[in-house]
């Protein structure tokens, strides 16, 4: 019995490192392909409102993702939406700092340093997590 209990937790475990392994990926990708991008404060000119999805028994909230306006080094204007939601609406006329693709200035995403800290936590809150459960399936008391 205790045997399928640590394959389980080996899935599990296994499923999880691929999964932050993917996003991480994902992450750094995103990272490289903008480190050369022009940076510019953009104005906001309002925000779509969301909620979350409740998932899991949680309560859900309102969310908002900002959407501004900023001009590329040729003085034509762009608009955007933030990917990243926030839990605040932000003010109109309040600035964010965007990157743009210089060759398509259609494409922006706001500068954000929370997916970076998020993931600063996310890893190591992992490898906790997998040496507790670790030690909680060798320690069950089975029959």
């Amino acid at each position: 019995m205790r045997a399928v209990l640590y394959a389980v937790w080996a899935l599990f475990v296994l499923g999880a490192a691929f999964s932050l392994t993917d996003v991480v990926r994902g992450h750094r990708r995103h990272e490289q392909r903008t480190a050369d991008w022009p940076r510019v404060d953009a104005v906001v000119t309002g925000a779509r409102a969301g909620w979350t999805s409740g998932v899991g028994n949680t309560t859900r909230r309102r969310r908002y993702w900002p959407t501004y306006q900023f001009t590329d080094s040729a003085g034509i204007p762009f608009t955007g939406e933030s990917q990243v939601s926030d839990v605040q609406e932000r003010a109109p006329g309040e600035l964010l700092q965007v990157a743009y693709d210089p060759r398509n200035p259609a494409e922006s995403f706001v500068v954000s340093s929370q997916e970076r800290a998020t993931l600063g936590c996310l890893v190591p809150f992992f490898i906790v997590f997998s040496a507790v459960s670790l030690w909680f399936v060798a320690h069950f008391p089975l029959p």
